[in-house]
């Protein structure tokens, strides 16, 4: 009977050649943009230039890269992503994992009321209130500050809820026999919770480091001294403005896909190193939701 079960649930070779093709095609579409980033990044000046998708390269050269680097000056935009970048997603993950702590507690008066209100600020659009925050960072002095780029957005709805299903994987029977032998709600926190949820701090760690990363909205807002740009800001002023390269032509082709492969490195870098527990939280986080 399971052997008859199995079979019936098993694809026929019309269904898995369909399947396949899918898979292939989806392979396709994301791979090749990729490949053609490479490609014109490592092309000559002339030969990124030509219009069409790049699969191979007619002149091999790293000039794109020189150019980022002594022209444009990318060094700069890069470290203060890499700054900005890692104090917020460090303080938000241990903020998330505060008030995710909290939100588990039993005896938390209104906790439903808390949820959902956290719940509805993530219905809200962040580019509708993103002259407020421009307003309020105006009055509060942070324009043109790394203080300002950390502060604002360090309060992740999406992560305080998921650390909270994270945290509500424990059994909370543990947390009675520690507090039973005198444990405080510190030490429970730190010796019996984090230990476990590794993988979901890992995977907050990794989705709003990667948000950050990439934001150029907020920034884009709060920054206008080009000594405090971030890679995505810079990005922006090399392809629609001179400004990134002193005044002088448009940056070439060959030097705009060199700074995006720049720019996602260090992204992809994380990833390899946080696969294990990334994946291991977002199945976890999935389950629990």
């Amino acid at each position: 009977m399971k052997k008859k079960k199995h079979l019936a649930n098993e694809l026929n070779v019309p269904q898995k050649m369909v399947m396949y093709l899918l898979l292939v095609f989806i392979v396709l579409i994301m791979a090749v943009p990729m490949w053609n980033v490479l490609v014109v990044a490592t092309s000559s000046r002339l030969s990124a230039s030509r219009s069409g998708i790049k699969l191979w390269w007619d002149s091999f050269s790293l000039e794109g890269f020189q150019y980022v680097f002594t022209v444009t000056k990318l060094l700069r935009p890069f470290l203060n992503s890499f700054f900005v970048t890692t104090v917020a997603t460090v303080i938000q993950v241990v903020l998330s994992s505060f008030a995710g702590y909290v939100l588990i507690q039993k005896d938390l008066p209104f906790k439903g009321a808390i949820t959902s209100f956290i719940m509805l600020t993530m219905m809200i659009p962040g580019d509708l209130t993103l002259i407020s925050v421009y307003q309020l960072n105006k009055q509060l002095s942070l324009l043109n500050s790394y203080t300002g780029l950390i502060m604002n957005g360090l309060i992740s709805g999406f992560s305080i809820l998921l650390m909270r299903n994270f945290f509500e994987t424990v059994p909370y029977s543990l947390a009675e026999a520690a507090r039973i032998d005198g444990a405080g709600e510190v030490h429970i926190f730190r010796t019996i919770y984090l230990p476990v949820s590794l993988p979901g701090l890992a995977t907050v760690f990794f989705m709003e480091y990667v948000s950050k990363w990439n934001s150029i909205m907020l920034p884009a807002a709060l920054v206008t001294e080009q000594n405090l740009y971030t890679l995505p800001l810079m990005l922006k002023a090399m392809i629609l403005t001179d400004a990134s390269t002193s005044g002088t032509s448009f940056a070439p082709d060959n030097a705009v896909m060199a700074a995006i492969i720049i720019s996602t490195t260090p992204l992809l870098l994380i990833y390899i190193f946080a696969q294990q527990y990334l994946l291991e939280g977002m199945n976890l986080g999935a389950e629990k939701g």
